[in-house]
């Protein structure tokens, strides 16, 4: 008669260890095409709060003729805020999504931050042919310190804090604790400098950054809300 032989506590030890490799070995890939999924989802909301804000712009004119951009959203509820003789009460927050239509969040449940400037989103000059870039409107940099300007003369510029959401307010209104590089700090201040770079982890010399991070030019929007010119009456 043939006995039968199990496994030996060994041989299972043996085995789990190799499932357990296996597995780990499935998880980075996996775990790596989520966040893939989630940049790209917020690349794309991004995106289309681009394309409300000009939308905005074409349909909110002085007289029917300067168009003029949402004042940025400060108490989370989604709506731009009223502007104080014909002005924004901050010319940085949160994206005003109630008022344009869009996206509430990013992929990660945070709201978008949005910074604009009173020369564009005044609502009794409105924007013309004459206008032009001046000194305090948005700039993008490849650094906190700025010694590289990537962008400049920005009439808007939204933000994501990305998957960390360091300095974020998330959908239940909580405000997360504040970023520990200087990078992603430069992001949350309520100056008109932002920064866009290659990602870091938190052991990188620069340190950590994860912020998504575009814009409108002001060569972008003018020929968009103003293509015959917006000529002041």
């Amino acid at each position: 008669m043939t006995s039968q032989r199990g496994f030996t506590l060994i041989e299972l030890a043996i085995v789990l260890v190799i499932v357990t490799i296996l597995i780990g070995g499935l998880a980075v890939p996996l775990s790596a095409q989520i966040q893939a999924r989630r940049i790209a989802e917020t690349n794309k909301i991004l995106e289309e709060a681009r394309e409300a804000i000009i939308g905005y712009a074409m349909t909110h004119k002085v007289g029917g003729v300067k168009p003029y951009l949402p004042c940025p959203d400060t108490n989370g509820d989604g709506l731009e805020e009223a502007r104080s003789a014909n002005k924004c009460p901050s010319r940085i927050g949160f994206l005003p999504w109630v008022t344009l239509g869009t996206g509430a969040q990013d992929a990660w449940g945070n709201r978008l931050r949005y910074s604009t400037h009173t020369d564009v989103s005044n609502d009794d000059i409105g924007i013309d042919s004459t206008l032009a870039p001046a000194n305090g409107w948005n700039q993008v940099c490849s650094s906190q310190i700025c010694t590289t300007y990537i962008a400049t003369d920005l009439p808007v510029v939204l933000i994501s804090l990305g998957a960390n959401g360091w300095g974020a307010r998330n959908v239940n209104g909580n405000t997360l604790a504040a970023p520990t590089s200087a990078d992603e700090l430069e992001n949350t201040d309520p100056d008109n400098r932002f920064v866009s770079r290659t990602p870091t982890q938190s052991d990188n010399p620069s340190g950590e950054f994860d912020d998504l991070v575009t814009w409108i030019s002001y060569s972008v929007l003018f020929p968009r809300v103003c293509p015959t010119g917006c000529a002041p009456p």
